[in-house]
């Protein structure tokens, strides 16, 4: 073989290449966002467990050739009907009322694509319902249209007809798509789950369940920021899954994600442990801007000692109440009430101890990095990530805030007996939040500790982030 074609051919075929051919700069910055995250993660210590993880998917994932994550196959696997996007080409379906068939889908989305307006296409369908007609000549006809480059009607195409399963990406995919089934099928989130209900003491909640009121009051910013996407033009599953950054709960956004907007994984699940990282610098500013100084500084009573058999009792009960209520919620109540009941029961140590630390840690590097690897440069660099960031950041601010005001009415309510700060702690960023309440409680009053009051709202977020999310996955999914 010809030396120099050889090396031709080495060059051409190498990663370094790919930066120099059509859209190969984007790669470049996705490179160095990830390096950025590394930094953030291992120099500033933010969410490190996970953030690095997430990091070096973000590296793998951009790196021209590496061939380790196919963003297309994951696109022909997750077939939705509305699909809410193809391509560059924003394609909502506004008649959300309408079942399609997969005939009247591929008419719709050729149709969106060559500019017709959802109220055109729905004029249309009427007629063909009342006049008759062929409708897959019509799709042929749109999918010619000289308005659509090929190029355009290709992607479409093979996004609409391809549908693969686990099996062919197993066959077909490259190391991150296998381990990407584990987030998809909602495996690594549930298994955390289970982790963190093992390392969670749930007495503080008992001993005052009124601290359930501020753990749903925390979910504030969860429809805040749902209502905001909405109005920016999201669809409703897109706009359910951003909302769900303010429930401070990493496991819970990606699980939710997963089901309603996995196209969106990698924005959102950035966002969500990012800002979680970023609590104290969030929370304090409103904790004392929405508390007076007498409020902060109330010592709170000692709550009642938690027998066994409530604390066993306790994970069984939510289980059975929360999921009757809302099936939906199953895998993630399921789980975390089980973790729990394995560290309560005293004759599963074994169970709790493999659930806090091995289980956890060899979940957390396999999610952090298929996470990691859903940030394609082309996905990514989008102005909709942007908006998802800021909506982010808005959705944490509104939960502490609901949490505040739930404490701040408490306070007045039991006669100045509650410190409002623990209200903040309604976020289920377990147990930072409830640190910061004891922090900032301690600048106003030495003598004051409220890190086990504040522990009871901050378990209860964990529980009504589960909640919301079984909620929305209800309505959206």
């Amino acid at each position: 073989m010809d030396i120099l074609q050889t090396l031709s051919k080495l060059v051409s075929d190498s990663g370094f290449a790919g930066f120099f051919a059509n859209g190969g700069w984007k790669n470049l910055i996705m490179i160095a966002v990830a390096c950025v995250l590394l930094y953030l993660g291992i120099g500033k210590k933010f969410e490190p467990l996970l953030l690095v993880g997430i990091a070096f998917g973000v590296l793998l994932t951009n790196i021209p050739g590496a061939g380790l994550y196919h963003m297309g196959m994951w696109d022909a696997y997750v077939y939705e009907c509305p699909y809410d996007a193809v391509n560059d080409y924003a394609l909502y379906n506004t008649a959300e009322e309408r079942a399609y068939t997969q005939e009247e889908y591929y008419y719709y989305v050729f149709a969106r694509a060559c500019g017709h307006t959802a109220g055109q296409i729905e004029e249309y369908f009427d007629n063909l319902a009342e006049n008759g007609g062929d409708l897959m000549t019509d799709v042929q006809a749109l999918s010619t249209s000289a308005d659509l480059d090929q190029d355009v009607v290709n992607a479409i195409d093979s996004k609409l007809k391809t549908e693969l399963s686990f099996t062919d990406i197993i066959h077909l995919g490259g190391l991150l798509d296998i381990l990407y089934i584990g987030v998809k099928a909602g495996v690594y989130p549930c298994l955390i789950f289970i982790g963190v209900g093992a390392m969670t003491d749930f007495g503080p909640l008992i001993a005052r369940p009124s601290s359930m009121l501020m753990g749903a009051a925390a979910q504030l910013g969860v429809f805040f920021a749902f209502f905001g996407a909405c109005l920016l033009g999201f669809a409703g599953n897109v706009a359910a899954a951003i909302g769900i950054i303010g429930g401070a709960d990493g496991p819970t956004a990606i699980y939710l994600t997963t089901k309603l907007a996995p196209a969106f994984l990698g924005p959102i699940a950035i966002a969500a442990y990012s800002y979680m990282a970023l609590i104290p610098m969030i929370q304090k500013p409103l904790m004392r801007a929405l508390t007076t100084e007498e409020e902060r500084k109330t010592k709170m009573e000692q709550a009642r000692t938690v027998s066994k058999v409530e604390k066993i009792v306790f994970p069984i009960l939510v289980a059975t109440f929360v999921i009757l209520l809302i099936p939906s919620t199953a895998p993630l109540i399921g789980c975390l009430m089980f973790g729990n009941l394995l560290k309560e029961t005293g004759v599963t140590e074994r169970l709790s101890d493999t659930a806090q630390n091995a289980l956890m840690n060899i979940v957390t590097l396999f999610l952090g990095i298929s996470v990691g690897a859903t940030t394609v440069a082309s996905r990514f660099l989008t102005l909709q990530t942007l908006m998802i960031v800021v909506l982010g950041v808005i959705a944490f601010m509104f939960s502490t805030i609901g949490g505040l005001l739930m404490g701040k009415l408490m306070y007045k309510l039991s006669g100045g007996k509650i410190n409002p700060l623990i209200g903040s702690a309604g976020v289920s960023a377990v147990p930072m939040a409830a640190r910061v309440s004891q922090q900032v409680g301690q600048e106003a009053n030495p003598s004051n500790f409220l890190l086990m009051h504040a522990m009871g709202p901050n378990v209860a977020g964990v529980i009504g982030s589960a909640i919301a999310a079984g909620f929305l996955l209800a309505v959206f999914g």
